[in-house]
């Protein structure tokens, strides 16, 4: 029997592209289809792209509508998740993919997003070590944001192996989609072409206290994060380039192995050859992590470098993926590591 799922804000990027993959997935039917100001349109003017959704008209994001499915992915603004999550029962797997039930710390939420802390759902993002435990059978799943998801997998298996210092420094490349599809004016094509723009800088950007959350356990101790993020003339992916100082004792091979070792049995985890470096590009479209680790012997730090799609592993395809585990199907039905290109 077909799980029903429904999307909540399926005219967004982030709702067209689970249902891109879901259009895919061999133990899915796709119900409703539901958006706020665009609610009654044909939903082929809004996502060209779903040719077998096209005819579908776009409901109201209201319970009953959402009633009756199997699962509900909430593809919505931060902090509108945990009100309809609230109005849908406990039988309904429930898969948030905005920031409402990430963080632990009602602090943190308070002074990165401001309001009333939802509580905290089970983390989909599977590689992490207890990862797959706390979604086998879970009917709550908050979706990691796409930075954290490409920093902690970048670096978890050198703090996992005590092989580096609780800093971390982070500068990571995005493109336009992760800023979602609400017209700014930063975001014109004739503002982003031909330029590289800092935002987040100092401190402030909202994942970091995602990135120290999923990286202190593994550290042993709390892991201060510096992150830097750069917008980039391109539509989709994140390329972040993750370093800290070495610990005494760790050498190339000693992190070549801890990596290899970490990401063996992990079938969206590309550690790729030395000397081969992850692009955006090879990831595009797909559900596929790549990673390149290399020990600076004159600076003495671990350098680690993570290509994702922000859309696909670093949100929709995390979704999916949490979705097969929660519900006990094969992880990677729906999701593929093939990229496109050119």
């Amino acid at each position: 029997m077909a799980v029903r799922v429904a999307v909540a804000g399926a005219s967004g990027y982030a709702g067209g592209e689970v249902l891109r993959l879901l259009l895919s997935h061999p133990e899915v039917e796709i119900g409703a289809l539901t958006g706020h100001s665009n609610a009654g349109e044909l939903f082929g003017n809004l996502q060209p792209h779903l040719g077998p959704l096209a005819e579908r008209t776009l409901q109201a994001t209201t319970p009953e509508v959402l009633a009756g499915h199997d699962v509900v992915f909430l593809a919505l603004p931060h902090g509108q998740s945990a009100a309809v999550a609230a109005k849908l029962g406990g039988e309904v797997l429930v898969i948030d993919m905005g920031a409402d039930h990430r963080l632990k710390d009602p602090a943190d939420w308070d002074k990165f997003y401001g309001g009333t802390h939802a509580g905290t759902w089970p983390y989909g993002l599977p590689e992490l070590p207890g990862g797959r435990a706390a979604l086998a059978g879970s009917k709550r799943v908050a979706v990691p944001g796409c930075f954290p998801t490409a920093v902690s997998l970048a670096l978890f298996p050198a703090y996992q192996a005590r092989l580096a210092e609780p800093e971390a420094v982070i500068v990571a490349a995005t493109g336009t989609s992760g800023a979602g599809k609400a017209l700014k004016t930063n975001l014109l094509g004739s503002e982003v072409m031909g330029t590289a723009t800092p935002y987040g800088v100092g401190g402030v950007h909202r994942h970091t206290p995602e990135m120290v959350q999923n990286l202190t356990p593994l550290a042993g101790e709390r892991v201060s994060v510096s992150f830097t993020a750069n917008l980039v003339p391109m539509a989709r992916g994140i390329l972040a380039t993750c370093s800290a100082k070495a610990l005494p004792g760790t050498t190339a091979e000693s992190l070549r192995a801890a990596y290899e070792k970490a990401y063996a049995e992990e079938p969206f985890v590309q550690l790729l050859p030395e000397g081969r470096w992850p692009t955006t590009k090879s990831v595009q479209g797909s559900n596929a992590v790549q990673l390149q680790v290399a020990y600076d012997e004159s600076a003495q730090r671990v350098i680690a470098i993570s290509a994702i799609d922000n859309l696909t592993k670093g949100t929709a395809g995390g979704a999916v993926q949490s979705m097969n585990i929660a519900l006990g199907l094969p992880e990677q039905l729906g999701l593929s590591t093939i990229g496109v290109a050119p």
